[in-house]
């Protein structure tokens, strides 16, 4: 086993032990009465985030708090910007989850594409519920030379081409998600497919191997760091902006 494999697994028992507590801890609150019945409105930023901790790692459970997965400043300037926006509403995601559902109830059209077919057959009938959601699932290929790789620890020799492709083909969006695999060259494949005025979301924006992409790309970055539903730790996600005239 490489290096990288045994910090990968480390890291993924470390997470997984965390949720498993704060999930667990969530169980025993609510036996005692201690937990509210209904989580508090997220306008309560402290509460919110504290009755969210209770769901960590837990997609279904995060879509019933309708927030996704980013920091709350960015969710707080996404709603608005939506709210502001012109019907209808195209949205593209890279990445599944709590975030699809969310903002399906606030667009017309969410496109979204997952690269892990577990975590889709799981999350897959609620979205497919929300009416307005297609989800593509594109499991990412193993192979000796990827012509897209992942740098997350865990994913060498896999090629993430055909779910990074994914965007292709379905004209042109208002928003773009980028909270999955291969996040540089989804922010490079993404631009072309934006309308000039639009809104790239870019999670975990902090993150030192995503940097030189961001950098790089036309854009005016907006960064908005603080408390993340369910995450014990502040994080990053940045709001992206085409700068330049395609």
């Amino acid at each position: 086993m490489t290096q990288g494999r045994i910090r990968s697994e480390l890291i993924h028992g470390t997470k997984a032990g965390y949720a498993a507590t704060a999930r667990g801890a969530g169980r025993g609150l609510d036996r005692l009465g201690l937990l509210p019945s209904r989580p508090p409105a997220r306008a309560h930023r402290l509460r919110h985030w504290m009755y969210s901790l209770t769901c960590a790692h837990d997609s279904l459970a995060l879509a019933g708090l309708d927030v996704p997965w980013w920091t709350y400043r960015s969710i707080d300037a996404v709603e608005a910007w939506l709210v502001d926006r012109p019907r209808p509403i195209r949205v593209f995601e890279y990445g599944s989850g709590a975030s699809t559902l969310w903002l399906a109830k606030r667009a017309d059209e969410v496109h979204t594409v997952e690269h892990d077919p577990g975590f889709a057959a799981l999350v897959g009938e609620r979205i497919s519920a929300a009416g307005n959601v297609t989800m593509d699932v594109v499991p990412a290929v193993p192979t000796r030379d990827p012509v897209v790789p992942s740098a997350r620890e865990g994913f060498a020799g896999l090629d993430f081409e055909a779910y990074v492709a994914a965007i292709e083909g379905h004209g042109e969006f208002d928003l773009v998600v980028i909270d999955g695999r291969a996040r540089e060259a989804c922010l490079a494949k993404a631009m072309p497919h934006l309308r000039t005025d639009g809104l790239v979301v870019f999670d975990n924006s902090a993150r030192r191997r995503y940097r030189p992409a961001i950098t790089a790309a036309p854009v005016t970055e907006t960064r908005l760091w603080g408390l993340t539903p369910t995450l014990p730790y502040p994080d990053q996600t940045s709001l992206l902006r085409p700068s330049q005239p395609r």
